[in-house]
């Protein structure tokens, strides 16, 4: 299912680490692919991405993203 978000980036210090999307609503997802540009904690972002039901992490903070493209907002 394709989706599109709009929130905020964070960096999760959970094992290895993760990159988070917290979305308006509350929500979090873990970027999957997500680009070195998208990889800066608190960037206002909109993410259209797909969610795989299909894939575990070892974070396990929220759904998994897969990024398709995004935009920065300001």
């Amino acid at each position: 299912m394709t989706i599109q978000v709009t929130g905020v980036i964070e960096y999760r210090e959970i094992g290895t680490g993760a990159w988070a999307l917290v979305a308006e609503s509350g929500e979090t997802y873990e970027l999957k692919d997500a680009p070195p540009e998208l990889q800066q904690p608190q960037l206002k972002v909109r993410v259209e991405g797909l969610i795989r039901d299909d894939i575990m992490t070892m974070a396990m903070i929220g759904p998994v993203l897969e990024v398709q493209s995004f935009e920065v907002l300001c």
